[in-house]
Parts: C-alpha cells; structure tokens; sequence
C-alpha cells in the first residue's frame, strides 16, 4: 500500500473513540499495511494509529527494534487489532513526542510494564507482555484509539510540554 499523510491535532478523529474491528477481511489488512508504510517514512516514528492516517477504527501499529531505546527488549513489528492492556505495573516519567503533534514533545507518565491482548490482521488472538520503551509506545497508540493524545496526559502544560527544536 503506501504511507498516507498524518492527521494533525486539532482535527477532530484525533479526540474520537475508535470503533472495534468487526471483520477481519482485505479491508483491515489494507489498514495495517498503510499503517506500517506511514510508520516507517515518518520521521524516528516507532508506533501509528489509524485515526492518525483518517481512520476510526481500532487498529494501530508499534516496531520500537530500530530505536535506541527499545532495539534490545521488544516484540519485533506488532499488527494491533482491538488492542487492550490487561494489567500495568511500575511509573516512569519518558519525553513523548507524535506525529500528530509535530511541533511539541512532553513528559508524560506511563506503566514500564503492560500485559495486553489483541487480536492480528488474520483475526488470531495474542497476548503479552511488554516492558521498558515498548510498553510506554503501546500505551501512546491505545490512546490514539481511545481518542487522547500525550497532550491530555501531561501534568502540567507549564512545566511538562516543550517546543521541539527540529522534527526531521
């Protein structure tokens, strides 16, 4: 398929709950794939949700293995489906920052650990753990599907968000 231009903030789907993937047919694979192609031409990107490429359902995307600080503990690329996390544990503080919102990053919060299930483009049923940089890339993209933003998690718009000097 092919990268497709990302939605930015203010737009409306970005603040939209998505809805569930009922049919897992040639109309979701196409979904991922341009997921997947959108993720890797976008610029240091390690995760896309669907409502960022204009789509409303819950299918999002996370590889964190070409990253720095996800290349020794990750999943390799994940194809999310109806994601859910199941159970968090431990609190981090990381510099976020989305393609959606390209002239800011922030410090937002997150669990070091998730367990979630999904299901992938082929309908099957998976379930894991993840920790470190990965788990805090899967909880940014859950929140796309729940229609929130790292914007909506900073604790202090002041002191927590910050101009991002390039974007490249």
């Amino acid at each position: 398929m092919a990268a497709k231009t990302i939605v930015i903030y203010p737009a409306p789907i970005l603040k939209t709950p998505c809805a569930p993937v009922e049919d897992f047919d040639a109309g979701i694979l196409e979904v991922i794939e341009d997921l997947v192609d959108s993720m890797r031409a976008g610029p240091g990107s390690v995760g896309v949700a669907a409502p960022q490429i204009g789509v409303s359902l819950r299918a999002c995307v996370v590889d964190v293995s070409k990253n720095r600080l996800g290349k020794d503990n990750n999943h390799g690329l994940l194809l999310m489906v109806n994601p859910e996390i199941l159970a968090k544990s431990g609190s981090a503080v990381m510099r976020e920052g989305c393609m959606s919102v390209p002239d800011y990053t922030g410090d937002v919060e997150r669990a070091t650990e998730v367990t979630l299930r999904y299901r992938e483009p082929d309908g099957a049923t998976r379930e894991f753990t993840a920790t470190g940089f990965e788990a805090v890339a899967i909880q940014h993209e859950i929140d796309h599907l729940d229609g929130m933003l790292f914007l909506d998690r900073i604790g202090s718009l002041k002191t927590g968000l910050f101009r991002r000097k390039n974007y490249k």
